[in-house]
């Protein structure tokens, strides 16, 4: 990946981030877990997947099924971006008016699967790979889950399934932030190793930085075996604000008009940071 193209995803990803913040007021929204999956959302959209908005019903497309339906900011921001949605809409998504929602919904455009209950879509996506298997298709279906999510059983039994009938077309991606709602996945019920735990599921395994735009790069394109694949991803939840990152208070937030402007100069003096930081590096 050369520079202009990382370049391009962080901007990208910094403007997806100023769509989620201010819905987590007036009612708020899962801002912490939002955040955390931005960038391998932003990646799989903007660099990867084979969809855009004149192929969103074309059965030779590829499929992005988001099974953590709480974190539908980051997807609701991803679309703006992506011109499916118009920004104004981001308001409503407390409001009887619109199907933008807490959840996601298959009235906005892009959203494949209603979602909210964990552990739902592990197997409807596996359907859709099968079906794309039948089909004869070369596109594509990935299934984006929260690390405490893994607790249900069901995602597991979804795993035997995949890797039964060899589903080489579906890849599951576990946005690892180390929280489900307002605890710690390892004061809870650990699941570490999971690496260990996939592989032994016989699933292709790979466990990356999950806010390292090369290392996504690198884990999507890596050449697949005849099996389903698993990319671990390690994120922060809160990512991009130093203020709430890695909290356990910070999964569901309502802020005030002021929080949420101070929010969003915190985001954006951060990133100028991170800038300032990598020149100095470089030099």
């Amino acid at each position: 990946m050369n520079e202009t193209k990382l370049k391009e995803l962080e901007d990208f990803a910094l403007r997806v981030r100023q769509h989620i913040i201010p819905m987590a007021t007036q009612g708020g929204c899962f801002l912490g877990a939002s955040l955390s999956a931005v960038d391998l959302l932003t990646y799989l959209y903007v660099n990867h997947l084979q969809i855009n908005q004149s192929s969103l019903d074309d059965p030779n497309r590829d499929y992005l099924f988001l099974s953590k339906g709480h974190d539908v900011p980051a997807l609701y921001g991803i679309f703006v971006e992506l011109g499916w949605v118009k920004k104004e809409r981001l308001s409503n998504h407390l409001s009887t008016s619109d199907h933008v929602y807490w959840h996601p919904n298959r009235h906005i455009p892009g959203v494949e699967f209603h979602s909210g209950s964990l552990g739902q879509l592990p197997s409807v996506s596996i359907g859709v790979a099968m079906d794309i298997k039948i089909r004869g298709g070369n596109n594509r279906v990935y299934c984006v889950m929260g690390d405490g999510e893994l607790n249900e059983g069901s995602c597991w039994e979804a795993f035997l399934v995949a890797q039964a009938y060899k589903l080489d077309n579906l890849t599951f991606v576990i946005d690892r932030n180390q929280f489900q709602a307002n605890m710690a996945t390892e004061d809870l019920i650990p699941l570490e190793s999971l690496v260990d735990k996939f592989e032994a599921f016989g699933l292709q395994t790979q466990r990356i930085d999950g806010h390292d735009f090369k290392q996504l790069d690198t884990a999507f394109n890596q050449v697949r075996d005849a099996r389903p694949q698993v990319v671990i991803c390690d994120t922060v939840r809160g990512k991009g604000l130093p203020s709430i990152e890695a909290r356990a208070d910070r999964w569901f937030c309502n802020f005030s008009e002021k929080e949420i402007q101070e929010l969003m100069e915190e985001l954006v003096s951060g990133q100028q940071a991170n800038l300032t930081a990598e020149k100095l590096v470089v030099r």
